[in-house]
């Protein structure tokens, strides 16, 4: 979903798992969908994890903690490994994260997240293994991302890191605009310069 961002601030999900991969975020039989609803891949974000084989969630799985809630999932180190899969980063914006923060995520991923207004923030591992035991201790532990400033602060401690953004993507995200919204925004210049050529 095209949202633009700013400042995100919100409580958290925590997923301390290291190398969670493609498939278990979203498992390959739901690849064949000829669907692209965001709802559709959301519902089925983290399904084995999620759901037990009739259907039924499983109690001790943290997206069915209603403790937790919020548009920030905090993941372990290794995020996104696996198949290149795109209906991964569709899952997690399905679901309503706008936000992942993580210590090392996997190049692919990362960039798919970016291209469906998912930012993900790669943090030190030290400041990771802290918003755990924040979010662990008290699950409305909020965390301010601040995209202009490149910012990631744990508001219950104060501690705030930088996070590196690449600048064509940071003006996408901060302007709601996917890869053709951004050339149809240049538009005039292109053909400004074919005119001069």
């Amino acid at each position: 979903m095209k949202q633009k961002f700013d400042i995100i601030e919100s409580t958290c999900v925590p997923l301390p798992l290291e190398n969670v991969d493609t498939d278990q975020i979203i498992p390959a039989r739901f690849l064949k969908a000829v669907t692209r609803d965001e709802k559709f891949f959301g519902d089925n974000l983290f399904r084995d994890w999620r759901y037990n084989a009739d259907g039924t969630p499983k109690k001790d799985f943290v997206l069915n903690d209603p403790r937790y809630g919020g548009c920030i999932l905090v993941a372990g180190k290794n995020f996104g490994s696996g198949s290149s899969r795109e209906h991964a980063a569709w899952a997690i914006a399905g679901y309503g994260f706008r936000v992942v923060i993580s210590s090392f995520f996997a190049d692919i991923h990362k960039n798919n997240e970016l291209n469906n207004f998912v930012l993900p923030v790669v943090v030190s591992e030290d400041f990771l293994a802290e918003l755990f035991a924040s979010i662990a201790e008290n699950p409305q532990t909020k965390v301010r991302v601040d995209v202009p400033a490149q910012t990631v602060t744990n508001l219950s401690t104060g501690r705030s890191e930088a996070f590196e953004l690449n600048a064509y993507k940071k003006y996408c995200l901060m302007n709601a605009l996917d890869d053709i919204d951004y050339l149809l925004e240049q538009k005039d210049k292109i053909e400004k310069f074919e005119q001069g050529r």
